[in-house]
């Protein structure tokens, strides 16, 4: 008889099965834990490791082209690292340039001009852009990428989250007066100079203008004014305009009283050029002025624009004749340029008459009680429309796009209100029966508590 007992086989088979579970259970653990070290270095390296792997550091090549409104570049990535040649080549018909951030880069370009820089190591996405104002925001803005895709960025940048903070915008005082010093525009219209043909020059200048209480903006402008001079003529008169561009970037002009080529006079010109526009009043009206240069939007919104008054023939006499220019403002930073994306947006923080947020409700205008008034009206927009009207007055004449929608007659018509489109004109008389405070407005309400509101006051009225 056997001293073992009847479990003996077993256990000693289970044993065996129980040591082998452990080593693979050892052998498991160990290359869980090989794996996540792997995992971890190749957290913290990209850039190591197999064939697949983006490409680091060296010298690359990027070929840049800038047109209208548009920046082209022969590469879309580059390598981690890497030192980029970029040679910019402008084979558009304006001035620009390509900067890094806004910084880094070529200076201005004339077109046909190439201008070759070195930029790196590269540690992040390129951002580059146009910075004539306006150019980035109509498309002038590029992006090249991290040979790797969007995890080589991440690591590079942080999170790869960020963007640059958005520059605070200026904002209005409604309560809030004009600076010291300010003087209202004078409503007054113009006199037709004597003769048949009027010799004129407008310099094209930047400069930082008080636009409503608390608020200046840098821009561009004819003559340093906003809107620019009024030009005043009768029917087969001529006019020489000399424009000059005493700015950084390119500006144009288009009369819309002429008929001519616009590749010709309305041409772009560069900075310190300067050309002669010629043109003969066949037509009755007022018409807008304005530079074409593109974006147009931009230059227009930013300040660029006037009026041109062209007497319909046996223009009735009248005591007062007055000019008002309705346009928009598209505030950016506080002295700095109007915001294309606003104006893109249609995104208008103020409407103005001749410039300036409430401009006669701060200096109202006088005017004697039974006066005949004229009231020119243009509506320089860019974008919003207008409809004059005066409060406690019927308008008996109205011109409107070079014909006479009401006439004083036996019918006894009397008008309300002049509606006018962007780059659309007229005229409205009438007068101040009473003595008092008449207020005048666009009647779109809406932007008469963003500044389009004026008064007139007719006699000698008691103080309000």
């Amino acid at each position: 008889m056997s001293d073992q007992s009847p479990n003996s086989e077993p256990v000693s088979h289970q044993a065996s099965v129980m040591g082998v579970a452990y080593t693979w259970f050892l052998s498991i653990a160990v290359l869980a834990v090989m794996a996540l070290v792997v995992g971890v270095v190749a957290l913290f390296n990209p850039n190591g490791g197999g064939g697949d792997d983006a490409a680091v550091g060296g010298e690359v090549t990027v070929e840049v082209t800038l047109a209208e409104m548009d920046i082209a570049t022969s590469l879309d990535e580059v390598p981690m690292g890497s030192t980029v040649t970029f040679v910019v080549t402008n084979e558009g018909s304006m001035t620009h340039d390509f900067k890094i951030d806004g910084e880094v880069g070529t200076d201005m370009l004339l077109p046909g001009a190439s201008e070759t820089f070195e930029y790196g190591p590269v540690e992040a996405p390129i951002e580059a852009w146009c910075t004539v104002p306006g150019h980035k925001e109509a498309g002038m803005a590029t992006t090249i990428g991290i040979e790797g895709g969007a995890a080589v960025a991440a690591v590079a940048s942080g999170d790869g989250s960020g963007e640059a903070a958005e520059g605070d915008y200026a904002e209005i005082d409604p309560t809030g007066e004009p600076s010291e010093g300010w003087v209202a525009r004078d409503p007054a219209l113009p006199p037709v100079p004597e003769g048949d043909v009027h010799e004129v020059t407008f310099n094209m200048v930047d400069k930082v203008i008080e636009v409503a209480p608390g608020v200046t903006q840098e821009l561009w402008t004819f003559e340093e004014v906003v809107p620019g001079p009024t030009l005043h003529g009768k029917l087969g008169d001529t006019f020489i305009v000399t424009i000059v561009n005493q700015t950084d970037m390119d500006h144009s002009i288009d009369f819309h009283a002429s008929k001519t080529a616009p590749n010709v006079d309305m041409r772009d010109i560069g900075p310190g050029e300067e050309l002669v526009y010629e043109f003969t009043a066949d037509y009755a009206g007022v018409f807008m002025y304005h530079c074409g240069t593109a974006p147009t939007l931009h230059h227009i919104g930013n300040g660029m624009f006037g009026a041109v008054v062209i007497d319909p023939p046996d223009l009735a006499p009248v005591d007062h004749e007055f000019i008002f220019v309705q346009s928009e403002y598209y505030f950016g930073p506080e002295g700095g340029f109007g915001d294309l994306t606003k104006m893109q947006n249609d995104d208008w923080d103020a409407v103005v008459f001749n410039g300036y947020f409430n401009q006669y409700v701060y200096s109202p205008i006088n005017v004697g009680v039974g006066e005949r008034v004229r009231v020119w009206v243009m509506d320089d927009g860019p974008s919003e429309n207008s409809s004059f009207h005066i409060v406690g007055t019927i308008f008996d004449t109205t011109f409107k796009e070079g014909t006479y929608m009401l006439r004083p007659d036996e019918r006894r018509g009397g008008s309300q209100a002049l509606d006018l489109q962007p780059a659309q004109g007229g005229f409205v008389e009438f007068d101040l029966s009473d003595e008092g405070y008449y207020t005048a407005v666009t009647h779109k309400f809406s932007n008469v508590g963003k500044g389009a509101a004026g008064v007139f006051v007719a006699g000698n009225p008691p103080p309000r």
